[in-house]
């Protein structure tokens, strides 16, 4: 795949949400998230210009210092972006292994302080999230103004444990 007319090959696919596919990518020399912007309709969630929306929040969190992998580069014409790599476990794989650590949930209850003062939810869906070295890192870049029914403690606390909704997602994973 090429951005900005330089060519990574890709590894694997990381994930597929609602705004792309992102593959894990390589340059030959360090590896990379390549995420390719998609226009598959969700019946959930309106969207504007994607690629524009990603540029606008990632821009937002970062000022509001939570961390994230470094936006490295713009494709507009393809509708790509390059991020920094985040190697380690997402908080998913850790709920699904029993291995969380309340460390993760103070961290972000920490973040939800800043992110709620400043009229702002993210998605708190634990693929979204990355652990490495006890340091728990945003690897989406979407947020959205704050609503009460989607922030953390009335809905994303409900994937960070082996709740019945985790579960239930969970088993639908491996069908």
């Amino acid at each position: 795949m090429e951005v900005n007319e330089r060519d990574y090959t890709v590894l694997s696919l990381l994930g597929h949400g609602k705004g792309g596919y992102s593959y894990l990518v390589t340059d030959g020399q360090n590896r990379y998230v390549l995420k390719q912007i998609h226009h598959e309709p969700c019946s959930y969630y309106t969207f504007g210009d994607k690629l524009q929306s990603e540029l606008r929040d990632y821009e937002r969190l970062k000022a509001l210092e939570v961390p994230m992998p470094q936006l490295l580069a713009v494709d507009r014409a393809r509708e790509r972006i390059l991020k920094e790599y985040i190697p380690g476990p997402t908080v998913y794989e850790l709920v699904k292994e029993d291995r969380m650590e309340p460390a993760y949930l103070a961290q972000i209850r920490d973040w939800c302080s800043r992110l709620y003062a400043a009229n702002t939810n993210i998605d708190y869906f634990p693929t979204n999230f990355i652990v490495r070295d006890g340091q728990l890192w945003y690897v989406d870049y979407e947020c959205n103004d704050y609503m009460e029914q989607w922030d953390f403690e009335h809905w994303g606390v409900k994937y960070w444990s082996q709740t019945p909704e985790f579960l239930q997602d969970a088993a639908q994973r491996q069908v």
